[in-house]
């Protein structure tokens, strides 16, 4: 476990003010932290990926005409590639001439038309495949995958697919407060405070309205809307995932322990909070840098957080983007 290179910068201490855990998670995701993003949006274009199965993921590559890389990067449950912590990191690479691919999870943005199936978290697959194709469109450039609180989950799953199945230049990747036991942080969810599960509730809710407008024959959700916590709609949904004995099943499939890191072919970096509200933190602490794996623990930042003020900042961009200018001046 690490803080850093004996760098001050290492260690995020934001101002005093915004030490408190909550304001740091909800800032996470406000528009009102959002930089500047005028050149990144510019520069967007709409594509959809069809995956060698079948599955179809929509996407937005800012392509930069000076490209020194490819930024790959996966919001988190229920977010987009329109969330704040998305458009703030896609403009911070974009502005140091990074080329940026924006990539939904299924039925995240506007992509709930695109697949009939439903989103869980164990598609790693069309998720793999999706990151391969981008990958391929970055031509000899450097590929750089980061992703966020579920997102982070799939990246490193992904991490770990690249040692078997390899994904073309990518050099990194990076996970911002990933859940390592979805079990576990559905739980923390539910008995933590009411505004973390009233929020992924309200969203998931609505993603199952959005789906069953498109795909009326397919789905009535009516019974199951009616859940009254994340677990107890986890468990609903397994009626839809025949392929899954129960939902503890289903949550051991992308549940992440240390030995899963074991055969990394690519180095890994973890940023998480000790002060996250939504994962255990234990769950990080049973993690040992080793081989192709760091982990930066930070005493504050939330879940996903890592925000100042005065200057406007997301500390893990700076510290990500120190690394590629060590690399570069190595």
């Amino acid at each position: 476990m690490t803080a850093g290179n004996g760098n001050p910068s290492a260690t995020f201490q934001p101002r005093s003010f915004l030490k408190n855990r909550h304001l740091q998670s909800v800032l996470a995701s406000s528009h009102l932290m959002i930089p500047p993003h005028g050149p990144l949006r510019r520069h967007s274009r709409e594509f959809i990926i069809e995956t060698p199965g079948g599955s179809k993921l929509l996407s937005y590559l800012s392509h930069h005409p000076r490209s020194r890389g490819m930024m790959i990067l996966l919001h988190g449950w229920e977010g987009s590639s329109s969330s704040a912590y998305i458009l703030a990191a896609g403009a911070y690479f974009f502005d140091r001439n990074f080329s940026v691919c924006r990539l939904n999870l299924r039925d995240h943005g506007d992509s709930h038309h695109l697949n009939q199936g439903l989103f869980h978290g164990a598609l790693i697959e069309e998720t793999f495949d999706a990151v391969n194709a981008v990958a391929r469109m970055a031509g000899n450039l450097p590929v750089y995958l980061l992703g966020f609180s579920l997102g982070a989950n799939f990246s490193l799953r992904i991490a770990m697919r690249h040692s078997q199945t390899p994904v073309g230049n990518l050099k990194k990747v990076f996970a911002v407060s990933p859940p390592l036991d979805p079990y576990r942080t559905t739980l923390t969810i539910d008995r933590g405070p009411a505004l973390y599960q009233n929020y992924f509730l309200r969203k998931w809710k609505r993603s199952l309205r959005k789906k069953q407008r498109f795909f009326p024959d397919q789905y009535d959700f009516a019974g199951m809307l009616r859940a009254r916590s994340c677990m107890e709609l986890t468990e609903k949904m397994m009626a839809y995932f025949p392929e899954f004995p129960s939902y503890r099943d289903y949550f051991r499939l992308y549940t992440l322990t240390d030995n899963s890191f074991c055969d990394l072919g690519v180095p890994v970096k973890i940023f998480f909070a000790a002060d996250d509200p939504v994962i255990a933190l234990d769950d990080f602490r049973k993690l040992r840098n080793h081989g192709f794996l760091t982990v930066s623990e930070q005493p504050f930042g939330g879940h996903c957080g890592f925000v100042d003020l005065f200057p406007r900042r997301r500390w893990y961009n700076e510290q990500i983007f120190e690394e590629f200018q060590q690399e570069r001046n190595a």
